[in-house]
């Protein structure tokens, strides 16, 4: 820990006697590269002083041409960028992150271990999409039935988990994004130097659990007639990307829960690099779930190829943002108001009934829609037989949702607060905006939503007959239990000054592209 903290203090010092933000010199920063990661994006630097730092400090490679700088190798590409822990720095100094969380700089530590390995030990990873094997999914398992062999990858992935809003998200995307090509082209001497960005080679994939778990029922309905199709699937996301990077990594479905540790155990042995977040410790995944016994080796499996890493902070960074009055409305006589902000939010666009194509041809009816605006009441989104692929299309095609209704969640409604915390979790993946009435705070929502182990702590109550009732309706759920924080957390920023401003650009953004 001494020797990271000294670390970041050592690239603190050196951005600080630069005096300027080194990434302020280029049209297009690598985080806004996200949407479009399979295009180039190009900058121009005419700043002599800033093109000498990056060259000295960050062993940019320095190419006499765009031919030559097309074909960089990729120890060149990973030897331009400096890791996590430089972007974590340039981030405080920037005034984008807060100084001084001690238990970031630790799992920063662990990603950083991660990176180096990876970038050592690139070739025998077979990360490089170019020079690994182009056997489908199927020709794998035929090859696999005729030579059986495994090739586990020498490096072990990573397991990241603690408490909600304590920054994994942040820091995994972090991780993520450093691997991207920065290459200098000189085109003369009175011409400035091109720095160009683009993806490398490497396979990966970053994609939340809800949506790869979708993806991967999908691709299993595809290959039905296959005597192992999860082998199939397996090789098929292997080929794909052999650094896969899962955030929530949360068990609640009995058919997930049956199919991990076969579809990862093939994974693993395909080479797959694992690195996911969550808000349960390895040993408490899928707690008290149904035919738990048979999903207890997947636990062995993961804690044998992943480090397993808390995050020990207590601070929930999305707390503090800045509260934004205007979204989320508290009461059932803000009905009105809230469709008034639907209807400015629409502007002059008719809003009429759509239809939203899901997953293997079923459809999603959307009572009004206009402008990238849904409008639904609570009942038709939570309390019908819908789930994560139903919200993943909705949110392919609209950006806000006014939703009407969100009640007090207890016993009786129990299965709608599991669908509404997935929706949650959708819309906070795509940063979605939320317009909402609601029976009250985010925090009033999930208040009789328990642990067996705050159960076993609270203190038997006999007074008043509404005490009892409000006893008969408390709703003892560990899954649900732990989720809940994860969504008033979200909750809260997704309502905040700043959330709001950010899907303000991102709207402006793409009205512009």
């Amino acid at each position: 820990m001494r020797r990271i903290a000294g670390s970041a203090r050592y690239f603190r010092s050196a951005l600080r006697h630069r005096k300027f933000d080194y990434w302020s010199s280029f049209t297009t920063r690598p985080k806004d590269l996200i949407e479009n990661y399979h295009n180039c994006a190009y900058g121009v630097a005419n700043n002599a002083e800033i093109g000498s730092f990056l060259r000295s400090k960050f062993m940019v490679s320095r190419a006499l041409s765009t031919d030559a700088a097309a074909s960089a190798s990729i120890g060149e590409v990973h030897r331009a960028a400096a890791g996590p822990l430089v972007e974590y720095e340039r981030r405080i100094i920037a005034g984008e992150l807060l100084d001084g969380d001690v238990c970031q700089l630790g799992t920063l530590g662990e990603l950083q271990r991660l990176y180096d390995e990876l970038v050592e030990s690139a070739d025998a990873c077979k990360l490089d999409r170019y020079s690994s094997s182009e056997k489908s999914g199927r020709s794998r398992w035929l090859w696999s039935r005729l030579l059986p062999q495994s090739s586990y990858s020498p490096v072990k992935g990573l397991y990241l988990y603690g408490g909600v809003g304590t920054g994994k998200t942040m820091l995994m995307d972090l991780f993520f994004y450093q691997f991207y090509t920065l290459i200098i082209v000189t085109l003369g001497f009175l011409i400035a130097d091109v720095y160009i960005f683009r993806p490398c080679n490497w396979r990966r994939k970053r994609i939340h659990f809800h949506d790869f778990m979708l993806n991967v029922h999908s691709r299993l309905q595809k290959h039905k007639g296959v005597s192992d199709p999860l082998e199939v699937v397996a090789g098929e996301i292997s080929d794909e990307a052999i650094l896969l990077c899962l955030d929530e990594f949360m068990v609640t479905d009995v058919a997930d829960a049956l199919i991990l540790n076969r579809l990862f155990r093939h994974l693993f042995s395909n080479g797959v690099i694992l690195v996911s977040t969550s808000n349960r410790a390895p040993d408490n995944l899928y707690e008290r779930g149904l035919q738990r016994d048979l999903f207890l080796p997947f636990i062995s499996t993961l804690k044998e190829r992943c480090v397993v890493h808390e995050i020990g902070s207590s601070v929930d960074y999305r707390k503090m943002t800045s509260a934004q009055q205007g979204f989320y409305f508290v009461g059932k006589d803000s009905s009105e108001v809230m469709k008034r902000k639907f209807r400015d939010l629409i502007g002059e666009h008719e809003a009429g009934p759509q239809e939203v194509e899901v997953v293997m041809g079923r459809k999603l009816q959307v009572p009004l829609g206009a402008n990238g605006c849904a409008y639904f009441e609570f009942e038709e989104l939570c309390d019908k037989p819908l789930g994560a692929a139903d919200y993943f299309g909705l949110f392919k095609i609209f950006h806000t949702l006014a939703l009407e209704g969100i009640p007090i969640f207890g016993l009786h409604n129990r299965t709608a607060a599991y669908r509404f915390v997935t929706l949650v979790d959708v819309m906070y993946e795509n940063r979605a905006r939320l317009l909402c009435t609601a029976e009250g705070s985010p925090f009033q929502l999930f208040n009789k939503i328990v642990t067996i182990s705050d159960a076993q702590q609270m203190a038997p109550r006999t007074s008043s007959r509404s005490m009892r009732n409000d006893e008969a309706d408390l709703c003892v759920d560990n899954e649900l239990g732990f989720a809940k924080d994860r969504t008033i957390s979200r909750l809260t920023e997704m309502n905040s000054k700043e959330y709001l401003e950010q899907h303000a650009a991102m709207l402006a953004a793409k009205q512009l592209s």
